[in-house]
């Protein structure tokens, strides 16, 4: 299973202007989880539009999607657990934030799949993956736009965070 991951889109318009990569991406891909920051629900559905979509509503987000979407959510990929949230807080202490916020699920959760501080990070810790794939629109807190790639095979799970040139 090939998974597109992205975060803070922040796009107003109806995902005309997302990166073409990320049109081509969503197309090939079996699913897309995107960690909020959409700003309105029209983003959702033009992705939607292309694949699969997963969703959490970020701290940018307005009432459209707030009112459609979770907070956070656990989702079942082949034998893998995705933890799916924005974030919180100061980018320092983003780890700390998921910790606390899926403590009760925690030890069924692979991989926390988050966003907000629009810096890609790709990180085991204690076991678990934390993987961040920055912003696919802008570099306003990042060097470089970017998006991830999750492969998985039953629990096996590839990743890879890959610059928009």
């Amino acid at each position: 299973m090939r998974v597109l991951v992205i975060s803070d889109t922040h796009l107003t318009a109806k995902g005309d202007k997302l990166p073409a990569i990320i049109k081509q991406e969503a197309k090939a891909c079996d699913c897309c989880l995107h960690s909020g920051d959409f700003s309105t629900y029209s983003v959702f559905e033009a992705l939607s539009s292309w694949t699969k979509v997963y969703g959490v509503c970020g701290n940018m987000d307005d009432g459209s999607v707030r009112a459609k979407l979770p907070r956070k959510q656990i989702i079942g990929l082949e034998e893998v657990k995705v933890g799916l949230i924005h974030g919180a807080g100061h980018p320092s202490r983003l780890i700390d934030y998921l910790k606390k916020e899926f403590a009760k699920d925690a030890d069924g959760v692979d991989i926390f799949v988050f966003g907000h501080s629009h810096c890609p990070l790709d990180e085991i810790k204690d076991g678990k993956i934390y993987f961040n794939p920055g912003s696919a629109t802008d570099t306003v807190f990042a060097p470089y736009r970017s998006y991830g790639i999750l492969d998985i095979s039953g629990k096996d799970i590839k990743r890879r965070i890959v610059k928009i040139g």
